[in-house]
């Protein structure tokens, strides 16, 4: 039996749990901006989340709700369409991958992936509250 043909790995998962792990990792390194996981997961989220990057570089509404769609989370799909893919000014290759070393438990081999351009967060600055209009004086009735 050949395996031509088939991309990716499995990871000892089904396709669902698969779908879900990936999922998870991309929201997780663009919500933090850099995480710690094993070189085989590293290299598997790398192509995905590149072209995620690549779609909310376009910025528009639909690329919005396909960002969206694909990792399953609004906050963190509006944050990549908002905050961090505008920050990115290259075309391609917005991931780096890092080796760390070897994990102690089982010695899986473990690495780090971060985005090549520093990314800075978004400032929210605190909306000022407006303040409670005065109370008007009550109409005295005799």
């Amino acid at each position: 039996m050949h395996r031509h043909g088939y991309k990716g790995r499995k990871f000892g998962r089904e396709t669902d749990q698969r779908t879900a792990l990936t999922r998870g990792l991309m929201r997780s390194l663009f919500k933090n901006k850099s995480i710690s996981t094993t070189l085989a997961k590293a290299k598997e989220i790398r192509r995905p989340a590149e072209k995620l990057i690549t779609i909310a570089k376009k910025g528009d509404l639909a690329s919005r709700r396909l960002v969206i769609a694909r990792i399953n989370d609004q906050l963190i799909g509006n944050e990549l369409v908002d905050v961090i893919a505008p920050q990115l000014k290259r075309n391609s290759g917005y991931l780096r991958i890092e080796r760390t070393g070897f994990r102690r438990g089982d010695n899986a081999e473990m690495a780090t992936i971060s985005f090549v351009d520093e990314i800075k967060e978004a400032k929210s600055e605190p909306k000022a509250k407006a303040e409670p209009k005065a109370k008007p004086a009550k109409k005295e009735t005799k």
